[in-house]
């Protein structure tokens, strides 16, 4: 009888502490959940973090704070986001740069896979090649010429050194043998801002970023990085069937949370995050800026992000792209 007691009641305490995790996940969120931006508002980045975070507490009633912390190309929030309680009450937006940064610094203070937990896509990005509208050029081929006569004289804005649109542009200068000269920025607003004066004279920018200034006409889309065209500019054509074989370059926006947050809050987060991106409105929202709405289970994130480390390896190796 004495050993069936100790059963019993060793039961009920694996029982009790097995339904915290679950408990807690019926009790969330009970107060303001941060989204961590690891860039300037106005990016890629802060509008869909925006987009869904408002959604999110609509969703819920509890206010979602976006907390842009720009600087080191995404490290610096990147880390403080690591660092930050796993109590789902800290998410970080994580973009393409997360995955390459591995690659480009030889020592971060956080590791990009184990100190995070994932929890859903929210969209796939192209990067659109954009001219300032003083360029003679309308076209892919005829930038290509017009650059191959100024080798060293043409000048590219980026959202930083080893930004995907800073590899994107390297890669670009590989397959065509163009030779132009980076200038990097601590995000993709002032980058755009400097391309809308004419101080720089193209840049590959994430199209959420890009759209609605070519649609104003103060800036000129030659080409989008992507396999296939999209939504929002239909009309531009992509970057290979405008001459140049074989170019694709995409990137991707999801959130993910500081590894230990309990998988029942995790899962709670990633049905909200399906249920807004697959929301009719959202979803069209966001094919507007150029973004290609795309949710995955947590485990289907864990494994492309992954992936999206070791393709990128490849590519700063063979576009020899260093941070500056």
């Amino acid at each position: 009888m004495k050993n069936q007691g100790k059963w019993y009641w060793g039961m009920v305490a694996v029982l009790a502490v097995a339904a915290v995790p679950q408990a807690l996940a019926q009790a969330y969120p009970s107060k303001p959940i941060r989204i961590i931006v690891p860039f300037p508002a106005g990016g890629t980045s802060d509008i869909l973090s925006r987009a869904v975070g408002q959604k999110m507490t609509e969703e819920w009633k509890q206010q979602v704070i976006i907390d842009n912390r720009p600087g080191a190309g995404a490290n610096i929030g990147a880390e403080q986001a690591a660092r930050a309680a796993p109590d789902g009450y800290t998410l970080f937006c994580i973009s393409t740069i997360h995955t390459i940064n591995p690659s480009l610094y030889a020592k971060l203070a956080y590791d990009p896979v184990r100190d995070f937990a994932p929890i859903s896509l929210i969209a796939e990005t192209s990067q659109v090649l954009a001219v300032h509208p003083s360029l003679p050029v309308k076209t892919v081929k005829e930038f290509i010429a017009y650059a191959k006569k100024r080798p060293g004289e043409l000048n590219y804005s980026s959202a930083g050194s080893g930004s995907q649109p800073h590899l994107t542009a390297e890669l670009f200068k590989l397959q065509t043998g163009i030779d132009m000269v980076h200038v990097p920025y601590k995000g993709a607003p002032p980058a755009m801002v400097d391309l809308l004066a004419g101080q720089v004279a193209l840049t590959f920018a994430t199209a959420p970023s890009a759209v609605p200034h070519v649609k104003s006409g103060k800036i000129r889309a030659l080409g989008v990085s992507t396999a296939k065209r999209i939504t929002a500019l239909p009309e531009v054509p992509t970057i290979a069937e405008a001459g140049v074989a074989g170019f694709e370059a995409s990137g991707s926006n999801g959130l993910v949370a500081p590894t230990g947050t309990p998988q029942p809050i995790i899962d709670r987060l990633q049905a909200v995050i399906v249920k807004i991106v697959n929301d009719p409105a959202t979803s069209k929202f966001l094919s507007e800026q150029g973004a290609d709405p795309r949710t995955m289970t947590p485990a289907e994130y864990g494994a492309y992000l992954k992936a999206e480390v070791v393709k990128w390896a490849k590519v700063v190796k063979d576009s020899g792209a260093k941070v500056d």
